[in-house]
């Protein structure tokens, strides 16, 4: 496919792998390169050094482009950008902070700039700051939320029509039907998390992956709404925040019961009883855990498959 989204990032299908904390490293990134979408490192779960490190392996392990994901309130934000910099990579995707911040920086350093928004007052935003494409994110999707809570369906069409530069669906993606979907609501590429979250290069651990396919229709709920909204998989750790905040609990008494270091817990050392277990509502539909190439060849496939059974039906 030859689109806006294809041309900008040099790739070959329109499929973008998430930036997930825990679960995005070099090996995954990499992994998603070489099979033809661009893969995202998430520097959100890394210290810069680490971040370093896991771009020099993906710079060994792929020729073609692959991104980092930078969520801008994290404390140390410049030295992550500046390790981005002076290790050339070409293409960042912003998200969790203000798009004004650091986007020009970028632009200057010749880096293509994507920005992550849940609601059309930040998609004008992000583009009025000179950002290259938005990710538009529905409330099915796995991690922190909008707190609008506006689902992808209703999300890519508004999005649409508010902004001039490509959009890329996120939230609920995970089959060619899904992508299908976005493309006629709009979008132009689909950013995809679950999914990769459980593909064999994944950084998360294996009983994190084991949870997400045997989890069921309804396993996940949007929680901590007062913090910053997170959409949880069911296990001991979200049911004691549920009750806590059935019982009035304040944004602190919150933050007290999250402690720190609770998604590395669960994600990445695999307390599946107290992690915090951040995954979409598309988790009910993964039933397999296969290399990144496969999920993204019979995602590609799926499309076209889909795409040509609509073509031929007569309406």
């Amino acid at each position: 496919m030859k689109n806006r989204i294809t041309s900008l990032f040099g790739i070959q299908y329109p499929i973008i792998q998430a930036g997930m904390v825990w679960c995005s490293g070099w090996k995954l990134a990499s992994a998603v390169s070489n099979a033809g979408g661009l893969g995202v490192i998430g520097a959100g779960s890394m210290y810069p050094e680490v971040l370093l490190e896991h771009i020099q392996k993906c710079k060994k392990a792929t020729s073609k482009p692959f991104a980092v994901n930078v969520p801008l309130l994290y404390p140390g934000v410049e030295h992550v950008l500046d390790i981005i910099v002076a290790e050339g990579v070409k293409i960042v995707f912003t998200s969790a902070g203000n798009p004004a911040s650091w986007t020009g920086f970028l632009k200057e350093k010749g880096i293509i700039v994507v920005h992550v928004i849940a609601n059309t007052k930040f998609a004008l935003k992000a583009e009025a700051c000179g950002v290259d494409a938005i990710v538009a994110e529905g409330f099915e999707a796995g991690g922190h939320n909008g707190r609008e809570e506006t689902t992808t369906i209703c999300l890519i069409p508004m999005i649409k029509a508010a902004v001039k530069i490509p959009v890329i669906a996120a939230g609920g993606i995970g089959s060619g039907s899904a992508m299908l979907a976005a493309f006629a609501l709009g979008a132009e590429g689909v950013q995809v998390g679950s999914a990769f979250a459980v593909a064999e290069e994944s950084s998360a651990h294996p009983n994190f992956k084991h949870k997400i396919v045997e989890s069921a229709e309804g396993d996940t709920k949007l929680r901590m709404k007062k913090l910053v909204p997170v959409r949880l998989l069911k296990n001991e750790f979200a049911d004691a925040i549920a009750t806590a905040e059935a019982e009035g609990a304040n944004a602190e008494e919150l933050k007290q019961l999250l402690g720190r270091a609770r998604a590395k817990l669960g994600m990445f050392e695999g307390n599946m009883a107290e992690g915090e277990l951040e995954i979409g509502q598309v988790s009910a539909m993964l039933r397999d855990i296969k290399p990144a190439a496969v999920i993204l060849k019979e995602m590609w496939e799926g499309f076209l498959r889909e795409k040509e059974f609509l073509a031929a039906m007569k309406f």
